[in-house]
């Protein structure tokens, strides 16, 4: 007997099949008929075959699907190689697309109905985004992908072998814990300088700003403030700018504390909240004032964030600052961690920022780590007050040293009261 559940199974494979195959005839749809590999008939016949063979498997033997799916690969295959010498792309996307549509289809019917839907999906986004992908791959640099293949290296390989457990003083130093945090900063880092690349400054100077502002908000202060001495036309979109990419260190600082630690997120949501949105609100004012532009020719001066070299540096400082930390806090209580993240905010904010989430898994009182983060977020962003002030044009001093020292002290009063 046919249950509905195996009609409704069947539909979704079906279903499956047509999706990728809207995708791969639109792609297609200038070759005339029956120059294509298949088109959405095949394809929706394809998935439909799969679903047929997950049923026949099910109630037979697994190796009824198998037998199936050599016999449409030797199909698909063939198709392919016939229609070679007259095809100026001999790409076999729309081979493989027909072999996963089979499979989907067969997972439909052997009871895995929404990871096929899913994976569907997913492929049909996917086989959409080729113009979109090569045109990212043509921004990127060999030192771009090495990079990325390097941070592969530290994070597959080189993490899983370090000890976990305490070294020195206190115990506090885990070999472990140190990369795997080096790895989360370096992660988040080049995530945001691969995006920014494989966008282009011509999309504009916000949407570069915030993208850059996740990668080095200090960078892009710096740069953003020498550019308004010598590029009048922009003067009116790079104080916004500045402000844009320094409001991206407040969530990004809640992302990092919150993954180490996540009580510590409802201590600072409000803080790092009404910091972001201070700084925020004066970029909606001031975009209104002044006309869209783009970036000059030149690219962006944001070096790619990973090298190995800078990794290790950040994993000492990482671990001298956790040393560092537990010292003070055995010898000096809270005013010494109120010290040491208002000098470590002048360094770097994501350091201290992992130490006292890091320290309130163990002893550390809640209020104090969100408190001595709050701080070195404050002091962070007076630092790119003072950039901006001495580097920057008369606009700019104007336009971003209050924002930023208002959003930096009214921080500290919410870090305070909550």
């Amino acid at each position: 007997m046919v249950t509905l559940e195996q009609l409704i199974s069947l539909g979704v494979a079906l279903a499956i099949g047509l999706l990728i195959g809207i995708e791969r005839g639109w792609q297609q749809r200038a070759s005339q008929e029956g120059e294509r590999i298949a088109g959405i008939r095949t394809f929706g016949l394809i998935g439909l075959l799969g679903g047929l063979g997950g049923l026949l498997a099910d109630h037979f033997n697994a190796y009824v699907l198998g037998l199936m799916f050599i016999g449409v690969a030797g199909v698909v295959t063939v198709a392919y190689l016939v229609n070679l010498p007259r095809e100026k792309d001999i790409g076999i996307t729309s081979l493989i697309a027909a072999l996963l549509t089979f499979v989907l289809g067969a997972m439909a019917t052997l009871g895995h109905i929404f990871i096929a839907a899913a994976a569907a999906v997913s492929t049909t986004v996917l086989l959409g985004m080729k113009p979109v992908l090569h045109g990212w791959l043509r921004k990127l640099e060999k030192q771009d992908l090495h990079a990325a293949l390097k941070l592969l290296l530290i994070t597959i390989v080189v993490l899983p072998i370090l000890p976990n457990r305490g070294y020195g003083p206190w115990e506090a130093v885990n070999p472990y814990e140190i990369w795997w945090m080096v790895v989360l900063i370096a992660g988040l880092s080049f995530s945001g300088y691969i995006t920014m690349k494989a966008v282009g400054a011509e999309k504009g100077v916000m949407l570069t700003a915030v993208l850059a502002g996740l990668v080095s908000s200090t960078a892009l202060t710096l740069y953003f403030a020498r550019l308004s001495r010598t590029e009048a036309g922009l003067d009116r979109l790079l104080a916004p700018g500045i402000l844009l990419a320094c409001s991206t260190v407040f969530p990004r600082i809640l992302l990092v504390a919150s993954i180490i630690n996540t009580s510590v997120f409802s201590s600072l949501v409000a803080p790092l909240t009404v910091m972001t949105v201070i700084t925020i609100l004066p970029v909606i004012f001031l975009r209104r004032l002044g006309p869209a532009g783009n970036l000059p020719a030149r690219s962006l001066l944001i070096k790619n964030p990973f090298q190995l070299k800078f990794a290790l540096l950040f994993g000492v400082l990482l671990a001298a600052i956790i040393l560092i930390g537990r010292a003070i806090r055995e010898f000096m209580g809270e005013t010494g961690i109120y010290m040491l993240a208002a000098i470590s905010g002048v360094m770097d904010v994501d350091a201290i920022t992992l130490t006292l989430s890091r320290m309130s898994l163990d002893d550390l009182p809640i209020t104090l780590t969100a408190t001595g983060i709050v701080i070195a977020g404050a002091v962070n962003t007076l630092l790119k007050a003072a950039l901006a002030g001495a580097i920057g044009s008369s606009r700019v001093r104007r336009q971003v040293i209050l924002p930023l020292a208002f959003a930096a002290g009214t921080g500290l009063v919410a870090a305070w009261m909550f």
